[in-house]
């Protein structure tokens, strides 16, 4: 058997529906932790942006109380004193005159492209005042005194909020590669994993297919999907490998059980042929050859009833069937052939005892186990016939006195053709159990085979479900 290549081709992995399943999985999960970080980032940025323009707002409020119409220099003064008192504050400050003249204020001149006549939140850009001057951005609110010509624009670099945006934007940026890098990893090792249990069954497979039938699908002992799979096939397998080993058992003893009677029938027409009889010679001949014609077809006829009856398709009638009465009526028949072998026939029945099933079939298994018992049971022997309720259940009981069967070979006899060594010298075909066996599991009932509690012989128990 070749070596199987544990580890799959990527090419072939990528192929599997696993990787796709995987992959639609990691979209779904980059898809929502995409959604959270925007979130996330809408949300803190947007709280540290409402925060920034309060701040902004607060301060603004408090530099107008401090204008009056008429001391228009205070306002100036207090704003000079602020950026005093912190040099290196945050806050941006311009007061100018409707010519743009700078009153007060740490900004050099007004920002370009800014409407400085009306109320409103602005974007701009300042250079610092330190020795290495840089571009900054700021947000800012501009006020225009309504009672006198000034404009007031307070407000505040923004870099620490862009530090924030720019740290949210990485993490976005690197949590979804993140997520996509390990989706693509767990995606290439569940498929990977999968596809090795599969290629192992696939490999058994076709081990079996080229004709090792002892082969089994191997598991690993964790009781999963494909542990249960596994043991579903082996089941079919052992399922499979017995029918075929009861095919070539039945092929076998068909050769051997009918060659006997159709040598015998040759041999006999072939008498006839050379040496022509009387015709009363001739007629008991003829007869003969029917005879054993005949059991030649009751023997095929059984085989395919019981191969209709295992296959399902002996058109069974489900109904409601009166053990009881079909008890009674077998008893009553074989009472009269027991008598002939001067047997003694004893039958304990109780009534009332409904199953549901076939009732042709079962009055055929409840003759073929009485023919048995009566047909193996010497002169003066006993043989007792029952039917007792059991807690839901319906118990047929037919025990005898005779050769009995030894407890090794009662499977084997509920196989076709097969006999015990005591019973080849009596007429039969060893296909009269096999049949109760075909109907008792069409039933869904138990047959069991024990021996006579009371001495030599054999019991045979068959247990129903009562139908209520």
């Amino acid at each position: 058997m070749p070596m199987m290549n544990p580890f799959p081709t990527f090419r072939r992995l990528f192929r599997t529906s696993t990787f796709r399943l995987a992959w639609m999985y990691m979209a779904l999960f980059a898809g929502s932790t995409l959604l959270l970080l925007v979130f996330l980032y809408w949300a803190t940025a947007g709280y540290m942006s409402r925060q920034l323009e309060e701040t902004i707002a607060v301060e603004m409020r408090s530099l107008i109380e401090q204008h009056a119409p008429y001391d228009i220099l205070r306002l100036p003064l207090v704003i000079q004193e602020r950026i005093k008192a912190n040099p290196q504050g945050s806050f941006l400050y311009l007061l100018i005159t409707p010519n743009e003249r700078r009153l007060a204020g740490n900004l050099n001149h007004w920002p370009q492209n800014i409407n400085k006549y009306s109320d409103h939140w602005a974007d701009f850009g300042f250079w610092t005042t330190t020795e290495n001057p840089q571009r900054l951005h700021a947000r800012g609110l501009i006020f225009r005194f309504p009672s006198s010509p000034l404009y007031l624009l307070v407000g505040r670099d923004i870099r620490e909020l862009e530090k924030t945006r720019q740290l949210i934007r990485r993490a976005l940026i690197w949590g979804l590669g993140f997520t996509l890098w390990m989706g693509l990893v767990g995606g290439i090792l569940m498929s990977a994993s999968l596809v090795r249990r599969i290629e192992t069954i696939n490999q058994t497979s076709r081990s079996i297919m080229s004709g090792q039938l002892s082969q089994r699908m191997p598991s690993n002992g964790t009781q999963d999907e494909f542990d249960q799979l596994a043991d579903n096939l082996n089941s079919m397998l052992d399922r499979i490998e017995e029918l075929m080993s009861a095919v070539r058992h039945v092929s076998d003893n068909i050769a051997h059980d009918l060659k006997t009677p159709l040598t015998r029938l040759r041999n006999r027409l072939e008498q006839l042929l050379h040496k022509p009889p009387t015709w009363e010679t001739l007629q008991a001949k003829i007869a003969e050859a029917i005879g054993e014609a005949d059991q030649l077809l009751n023997t095929f006829n059984a085989l395919l009833r019981i191969a209709r009856i295992e296959s399902g398709r002996q058109g069974q009638r489900e109904e409601n069937v009166d053990l009881y009465a079909l008890a009674c009526d077998a008893a009553e028949l074989y009472e009269v052939m027991a008598e002939e072998k001067d047997q003694h026939f004893v039958s304990q029945l109780e009534s009332p005892a409904i199953v549901r099933g076939d009732r042709d079939l079962l009055f055929q298994a409840l003759l073929n186990l009485l023919d048995n018992a009566i047909k193996y049971t010497p002169e003066s022997g006993m043989i007792q016939f029952e039917l007792v309720h059991e807690e839901h259940k319906l118990r047929v009981r037919i025990t005898d006195s005779g050769i009995g069967i030894p407890s090794e070979e009662r499977d084997k006899v509920l196989r076709r053709f097969y006999r015990v060594e005591q019973a080849r010298n009596t007429p039969g075909n060893g296909l009269g159990l096999s049949l109760v066996a075909a109907v008792i599991e069409l039933h869904q009932a138990s047959l069991q085979l024990a021996d006579n509690p009371q001495g030599q012989g054999l019991q045979v128990s068959v247990v129903f479900d009562a139908s209520t």
